[in-house]
């Protein structure tokens, strides 16, 4: 057991979120109880992984996509008074990680995928040097054996723009999540192939005309590993228990 505010103040000090310009609050977003036992790590607060976690007995969710971002009008209706009101009446603390928990070097979601994926981390790229640079692993060297590497990792069928499937990948980027509008900063940087969790319109034409493959496999996919990682080393070196529990997302 430790206090929730000596959990916060170590997760603060590794992610150190006062650095980064993000879309919503970083850190603690719903306070509950001040003594904190079981950490339940997921990839979004929605109402299932919430209940799921009231079902395992948490006290403290940590999570990746939290309840609040920029723009939202303040009024706590429909989906987000379900979701607020099953963590007040248990008395369940929510942190929140956005940007910080993509960034960080060794338990963010893009070293976390890199590391999945057997990439060799070279450099950052991109605003605030959230996207990483590196070479492939052994045999994934074009485009066909990447797409079947990230299948059998993933669990997904990416949705690749290849114009020369021959071309041979040297350097590749990755940004997970919704980084699709940094393909242009991975082309600059020197990429050869881009792997992201979506896509949109201008991204199939800039892949073609640059021939440079772009790879989507999905939001949800490419963010599975950072808040388990990052829990789970937090956790133990606190002493707390600890669980990741993934809710299915096809996104």
């Amino acid at each position: 057991m430790v206090q929730r505010n000596d959990l916060l103040a170590y997760c603060n000090q590794l992610l150190q979120p006062q650095l980064f310009k993000d879309y919503g609050p970083n850190g603690l977003q719903v306070e509950g109880r001040a003594e904190v036992r079981n950490v339940v790590s997921g990839v979004t607060a929605s109402r299932a992984f919430i209940q799921a976690a009231i079902e395992q007995g948490a006290d403290t969710l940590l999570v990746h996509h939290g309840l609040f971002w920029r723009g939202h009008d303040g009024s706590v209706t429909g989906w987000l008074k379900q979701r607020l009101a099953l963590l007040l009446a248990h008395d369940i603390n929510l942190l929140a990680y956005h940007l910080p928990l993509d960034a960080h070097p060794q338990w963010g979601n893009n070293a976390q995928l890199g590391a999945h994926m057997g990439w060799q981390t070279t450099g950052t790229f991109g605003d605030q040097s959230l996207g990483m640079l590196g070479h492939p692993a052994q045999g994934e060297t074009d485009a066909t054996s990447l797409t079947r590497a990230l299948q059998s990792q993933l669990g997904t069928t990416p949705v690749a723009v290849v114009p020369d499937p021959e071309r041979t990948i040297r350097c590749i980027a990755w940004c997970t999540g919704g980084a699709q509008s940094w393909f242009e900063s991975a082309i600059a940087a020197g990429a050869d192939a881009f792997v992201t969790g979506e896509i949109s319109e201008p991204q199939a034409h800039l892949a073609q005309e640059t021939g440079v493959a772009f790879f989507a496999c999905g939001h949800h996919a490419t963010e599975r590993y950072g808040a388990p990682a990052f829990a789970a080393h937090v956790c133990g070196h606190l002493g707390l228990s600890h669980q990741f529990i993934d809710i299915h997302n096809p996104a």
